[in-house]
């Protein structure tokens, strides 16, 4: 079942997986790079910047794609902290 269009996170069409392109890993649609390889450049301090000279095939919304899919990730994985209470 697809997921409509207008519901979908921001980074389903910046992402993609293929079975024949890099055996199947999460990558950036029209290149071979991998989500794997953004988030772990990011995680290391690199910029943006740094990140599109280091893979030109890359464009900025393919950077914030990999930062969206973080982000829907740990929402989705990580329990919500319980907000303290202050009397």
């Amino acid at each position: 079942m697809s997921i409509p269009k207008e519901t979908q996170p921001r980074y389903c069409d910046r992402i993609v997986r293929n079975p024949q392109i890099c055996g199947g890993q999460p990558v950036f649609k029209g290149t071979r790079v991998t989500l794997r390889t953004v988030l772990a450049s990011l995680a290391d301090g690199d910029s943006v910047e740094v990140i599109l000279r280091e893979f030109p095939s890359l464009k900025p919304e393919d950077v914030r794609a990999a930062i969206a899919f973080a982000a829907a990730s740990a929402e989705e994985d990580l329990p919500a902290p319980a907000i303290p209470y202050i009397p």
